[in-house]
């Protein structure tokens, strides 16, 4: 198992302070965050490990004014990808997505300026999006005689429906505040989203490590399941995270609490 101390970054930056939350951040500005390979393969390394290290939550954001431009199309271009070497490239992207979705540890993203193509298929593998008022975000793929290759068709079209994400491919629309909350694109718009997502990973990082794996595991998992299977799966969840020792402890405290709330007065 590699320990954090161990990861060999080049193109992200990583830190855990001592409540436990990850700061995860894109490094390549210039660039304005672009996705090569490279990245991609930080990416898997990083999520990795952060759950078995004892991490309580991370917080993914970017370096400088955009969160990510998606795909590094100069990249694609210089390597002249055949269609089996490129789908093996969309295979290592699937790879770090599903790390960060199944994972088990909550990922708040911190959104700002450009969310497209790539991009927006990174942050919806985050659990929770804060966004600030400058951000907007797009799948420009249609114009630029590509298709999505990280997810999107699996977590942005769970988030904002089918229709909405094939207008977002063919015409090229962009959402932006509030309607981008509306859509489902993010959760919070808030003027200082770094802020928000410090206390949103503070709040998850006092809950018992085992409640947010199945938090930030299970329900995606149930949601690939037919009803019946989930329903199955859901029971047999509660009924380990429902007994473990953190939420006996909870559950007496908050018992004792409320006695003490009717307890009759003389």
């Amino acid at each position: 198992m590699r320990d954090i101390a161990d990861l060999r970054l080049t193109n992200i930056l990583l830190a855990v302070d001592d409540e436990g939350i990850a700061r995860v951040t894109l490094n390549r500005p210039s660039k304005r965050n672009a996705l090569d390979l490279a990245t991609i393969e930080e990416l898997i390394d990083i999520f990795t490990t952060l759950p078995r290290a004892g991490v309580r939550a991370a917080i993914l954001d970017a370096a400088g004014d955009h969160f990510c431009a998606g795909l590094d199309l100069v990249e694609h271009h210089r390597e002249d990808r055949s269609a089996a070497d490129f789908m093996q490239v969309c295979l290592r992207w699937h790879d770090a997505f599903n790390r960060m979705e199944y994972g088990g540890v909550p990922i708040i993203a911190v959104l700002q300026g450009a969310v497209v193509g790539g991009g927006l298929e990174l942050a919806s593998a985050a659990h929770i999006r804060v966004a600030g008022p400058g951000t907007y975000f797009g799948l420009p793929e249609g114009q630029r005689g590509l298709f999505t290759g990280g997810g999107a068709t699996i977590r942005v079209a769970d988030l904002i429906g089918k229709a909405r994400m094939i207008d977002m491919m063919l015409s090229g629309r962009l959402y932006r505040g509030d309607e981008a909350v509306s859509v489902g694109l993010c959760q919070y718009l808030v003027d200082d989203p770094a802020a928000q997502a410090l206390q949103i990973a503070r709040q998850a990082a006092q809950n018992p490590p085992l409640s947010n794996f199945a938090i930030c595991s299970a329900i995606s998992h149930m949601q690939n399941m037919s009803a019946l299977d989930a329903a199955y799966a859901e029971a047999a969840v509660a009924g380990v995270v429902n007994t473990q020792a953190a939420a006996r402890d909870r559950l007496a405290a908050f018992a004792s609490g409320a006695a003490a709330r009717i307890r009759p007065t003389d």
